[in-house]
Formats: C-alpha cells, sequence, structure tokens
C-alpha cells in the first residue's frame, strides 16, 4: 500500500515536473518561428539598403551579398539627378494634408454614424462603405476631365482630395468599429459635468481611438507616400512632382540605372520607417484593444 503511494506520488511530481519543460519548449520554438518571421520580413530592408552603394555591376555580379566596394555616392547623385529634396517636400505636403484630412473626416463620420440614431442611417453607412468597393484607377479618366474642367490640375488638391476621398471608407470603417466598442456610460458621466457633443468626442472619444487612428495613419501614409498612378496622371510641373515620379526618372525605354535607383528608394523609405517607428506604440494598443475586460 505504501510502495503504491509512493509511486504514485513519484508519478505525480515527474508529470508536474514535466510541464515546465514542455511548455519552455514549446515556447521557445514559437520565438524561434517569431525570429525568423522577423528576419524574412527584415530581409528585404536589408537588402535595399546594401544595393543603395552597389555599382550596376556589382548588384548584377552579387546580388545578395555585401558590395565588393561601398559606393556612397550613389545617394548623393539620386539626390542631385532626381531633384529628391523637391520632390520629398512636395510628397510630405501632399501626403500630410490627405491624411489629416482623412482622420478629421473619418473620426467625424465615424462618430455620428456610431454614436446616433437618425434616418437612413443605415443608408448613409452602406454609401460610405460602397466606397470600398470602387477600384480607384477606374476613376481616373472620369477625375481628370472634371479638374481640368475646374481647373484643378497640376495643384496640390488634385492629388489630396481624391486621396482623401479614396481613404475615408476604410477609416470610417475602422474608426466605426472601434467607437462602437467604447461604453456610452462614459458620454453620459461627461453630460453629467457639462460637457456637450463637442466636448465630449474631443477630450474623450477621440483620444480613446487613438490606437485605431494610428493604424489609420499608417495605412493611408503607405498609400498616399508610395502613389504614382494619380500624380503621373493629374502632376505635370516638374516643381509638383512627388517622390514616386522623381524615382521613375532612373529608367527608361532603354535600361535602369539599378545603383541610382536603389539609393533613391533607401531615401525614399525612411520617412515610411520612421512614421511607423512613432505609431508603433499605438498601432500595439490597438492590436491587442479589447483581449482584456475592464
Amino acid at each position: 500500500m505504501n510502495k503504491t503511494m509512493a509511486d504514485a506520488g513519484a508519478f505525480k511530481l515527474r508529470q508536474t515536473a514535466g510541464k515546465p519543460l514542455w511548455r519552455k519548449g514549446l515556447s521557445g520554438g514559437l520565438k524561434t518561428l517569431l525570429l525568423l518571421y522577423a528576419a524574412l520580413t527584415l530581409y528585404p530592408l536589408y537588402w535595399l539598403f546594401i544595393s543603395a552603394f552597389k555599382t550596376n555591376r556589382d548588384f548584377f555580379d552579387n546580388p545578395y551579398g555585401l558590395p565588393a566596394a561601398w559606393k556612397a555616392d550613389n545617394i548623393a547623385r539620386a539626390w542631385e539627378l532626381g531633384q529628391m529634396g523637391r520632390a520629398m517636400f512636395n510628397s510630405a505636403v501632399v501626403t500630410i494634408s490627405s491624411v489629416l484630412l482623412t482622420l478629421l473626416l473619418g473620426t467625424l463620420a465615424a462618430y455620428v454614424l456610431s454614436r446616433f440614431t437618425f434616418r437612413f442611417k443605415s443608408i448613409v453607412t452602406g454609401i460610405f462603405l460602397l466606397g470600398m468597393l470602387i477600384p480607384i484607377h477606374s476613376t481616373l479618366v472620369p477625375l481628370f476631365i472634371t479638374m481640368n474642367k475646374i481647373g484643378m490640375l497640376d495643384t496640390y488638391a488634385s492629388l489630396i482630395l481624391p486621396y482623401a476621398a479614396f481613404e475615408l471608407p476604410v477609416a470610417i470603417f475602422l474608426t466605426m468599429a472601434y467607437m462602437a466598442s467604447i461604453p456610452r456610460e462614459i458620454e453620459e458621466a461627461a453630460m453629467i459635468d457639462g460637457n456637450g457633443w463637442w466636448g465630449i468626442f474631443g477630450r474623450i472619444i477621440a483620444p480613446l481611438c487613438l490606437p485605431v487612428l494610428a493604424t489609420v495613419t499608417i495605412m493611408a501614409f503607405l498609400r498616399f507616400w508610395n502613389d504614382f498612378s494619380f500624380a503621373l496622371v493629374f502632376i505635370n510641373s516638374q516643381e509638383l512632382k512627388t517622390l514616386p515620379l522623381s524615382l521613375s526618372l532612373f529608367s527608361d525605354g532603354f535600361g535602369t540605372d539599378y545603383s541610382l535607383t536603389m539609393g533613391a528608394m533607401a531615401v525614399a523609405v525612411i520617412p515610411t520607417i520612421v512614421i511607423y517607428l512613432i505609431f508603433q506604440e499605438q498601432i500595439m494598443r490597438g492590436m491587442v484593444s479589447g483581449s482584456v475586460k475592464g
């Protein structure tokens, strides 16, 4: 009897001791997979930056290795020949203006649609969300004709307004879904304290929506910063050309100067990385929001 109990106790002890090891092994394997995924994700960025310092010959002879001789003047030549300083300024003006306009209109529309009840609310919501089904590039010709008639072509507004308009459905959809998770008791308490609707929106709802607004900002910034087709069609003057248009100067019908192209792309991608690093904390909060109650 005592031997049986001792054996059972030893078995339970081994079982209890084995669980942490099993969990540690699973955790270690998961971390290894995440490290491999991170390496695969970051490798294209690494390849871009090392390619920016190669000659054209080195780019083809040794595409994946380090440069045989680091050619630092690729970036300087690309900056000068592509007039990237002016192009980056134009892209910054267009992108920042479009993002701010998208956030302002999208947040206000989402606030009304998610917190108020009125006639034809479902129809209005459906019209906004229907915009996500419209192929953006199918509107280039009618937009060009319209802007040409009203004299808006070759201006910052010819890019800012279409960018914001086509990004609004996504911004409204995401922000509405996030606002729906905010308890209405918070608004009622704010009203008791003497806040009106604008006070509730500016002091409570908007700050609580920072995670989803950061997500919308990143998505909109990437789309606006990298857009080529709208800028190609609506912008003609050299003074207003955006960064994607300046990158196209290094490629023609006869060939591509890869050393200059990679140097220019390395410079163009830096603002995107900086914006992501600024908003990464808010994005992480948005990803885990709702996973813990209270």
